[in-house]
This record gives structure tokens, C-alpha cells and sequence, in this order.
């Protein structure tokens, strides 16, 4: 089985500023990581290659930095990484991320199953994989939970608000995973080592045929109007002592001191 996972890499989403005067956010001097969620995907996919065979393949988009998330992926377990990164691609939303992303699947050819975590913490949209989905004309299936392969069928367990379902989608396809399906491994030393090793491959937006209309600030039809930090308020701790009473007496003067009560 061929297996396709995605990953993104973030900014420490604690550390993340705004800049005033731009709106954009300040990245330089901020650490990035491996999108938390698409560890899961990740590891899902190892674990699928375990049981089943076959081999997994991990993608990104990005900067040139962004293969350290990539030999992060191999370090896990995943045989071959593929980085599509150009300036062409830059300043895209999910749909001119998603397009080049399934371009990339084509280039790669032959998958079995494509894998996304359920979605990245920076910008919390939830609609790559499933725009990837629609380009490749593939089934999905979102927030699953649990995976079994039966005679070239996906049997996902999905994770809802008040229930559990059980969905089979026919192969390819592509499935968005929740926290909930596994813990990821930690890469060990020599895996680690290993990885240095393993088939890395860096590709442009043309090296994938990407229609230059569809990547891009070109291609995206949507853009944040303004990021903005809200402003910090005042705040004044009080630390009530005393008894119980005392206590509750003190807290209803403060309330009607405010015109709360």
C-alpha cells in the first residue's frame, strides 16, 4: 500500500506577534515545528504501513526550511519526503495551497491512501485535505479516529460532537485524522540517523505542472482583510481573606461598588 501523508510547519503558536503596521505575522526569530495534528497523520501512517506493508511518503509546502519537518517525518518512519517550495507558491489560501498539494500527489502517482491531520494550529481552517480530495476526485473522510484496510476498503471510525460512525470509502482516498487515533512515536537516535539517508526530493511549482493562474496570491480567491493583536486591558487582582462570611460580604460590596448588583 502507498501512502501519502501531508504536513505543514508552524510557528510556536505562543510566541506568534502581530505587526502592528502590516498586520502580518512576525515569523523571523520565531521557532517553527512539525503542525501537532499532522503528527498523528504521521504516525497513522506508519502504523498502517506496519500492519499492511507498502511504503509512506510525506509531503509539505513551504520555505526551504521547512525540510527539518520533513526529516522529522522520515526519523518516524516515513520512507521518502517531497518539499514543493518556490515563490510562485507563496501568499496562497487553502485553495492554492490544496491545488499544488494534489499536483504533487499526481507527480508521485500510484497512492493507495492520502493522510491529513484534522487541521493546523496556525490558521485553524480545517479545508486543505479535503480541497486536495476534490482536485484528485477521490472520496474522504474527516475526523476519523480509526482505520482498518479490508479488500481495498477504508473502514474509518469518525469521531462526532455526540457519537461515534462508521463509515467504508473505497480506495484512494483521503482521510483527515483526529488526536484521538494515536499517540506519535518519538524518532529514536539511530532513526534519526537513518533518515539523513532516506530519498528527499525538492520540487518548484512548475517541476508538478501547477497552472501559475491557480498558485499563489494568483490563485486565491480569499485573503485576510486584518491580523490583529487585541488590545491588552487593565486589570486590577484583588485577594479577598477572611472567613466565609467575610469573605461573601466583601465580594457583594465590590459588586455593588461597580453598579454590577
Amino acid at each position: 500500500m502507498k501512502i501519502l501523508v501531508y504536513i505543514k510547519q508552524v510557528p510556536d503558536t505562543d510566541e506568534v506577534k502581530v505587526d502592528p503596521v502590516t498586520g502580518n505575522l512576525k515569523r523571523e526569530g520565531v521557532d517553527s515545528k512539525m503542525n501537532p495534528p499532522d503528527k498523528h497523520a504521521v504516525e497513522a501512517a506508519i502504523q498502517l504501513k506496519e500492519q499492511y506493508g507498502g511504503s509512506v511518503h510525506v509531503i509539505t509546502m513551504g520555505i526551504p526550511a521547512a525540510d527539518d519537518i520533513l526529516k522529522e517525518a522520515l526519523a518516524m518512519g516515513c520512507d521518502e519526503s517531497y518539499l514543493l517550495t518556490d515563490r510562485k507558491l507563496g501568499g496562497a489560501d487553502t485553495l492554492a495551497t490544496g491545488y499544488p498539494l494534489a499536483k504533487a500527489a499526481e507527480k508521485i502517482g500510484d497512492y493507495d491512501l492520502l493522510l491529513c491531520g484534522k487541521h493546523a494550529v496556525d490558521a485553524e481552517t480545517a479545508q486543505t485535505g479535503q480541497i486536495i480530495a476534490e482536485f484528485l476526485g477521490i472520496p474522504q473522510a474527516t475526523l476519523v479516529s480509526k482505520i482498518e484496510i479490508k479488500d481495498n476498503v477504508a473502514v474509518c471510525e469518525r469521531m462526532l460532537p455526540d457519537c461515534k460512525e462508521v463509515v467504508e470509502i473505497k480506495l484512494p482516498a483521503l482521510l483527515t485524522v483526529s488526536e484521538e487515533i494515536n499517540t506519535p512515536r518519538y524518532p529514536s537516535p539511530i532513526n534519526i540517523m537513518k533518515a539523513l539517508k532516506k530519498p528527499r526530493h525538492q520540487w518548484s511549482a512548475d517541476d508538478i505542472g501547477a497552472d501559475p493562474d491557480r498558485i499563489g496570491k494568483n490563485g486565491s480567491p480569499s485573503s485576510n482583510i486584518k491580523l490583529f493583536e487585541p488590545p491588552k486591558r487593565d486589570s486590577n487582582t484583588e485577594y479577598i481573606e477572611g472567613s466565609t462570611e467575610e469573605i461573601v460580604q466583601k465580594i457583594i460590596s465590590i459588586l455593588a461598588a461597580e453598579k454590577i448588583i
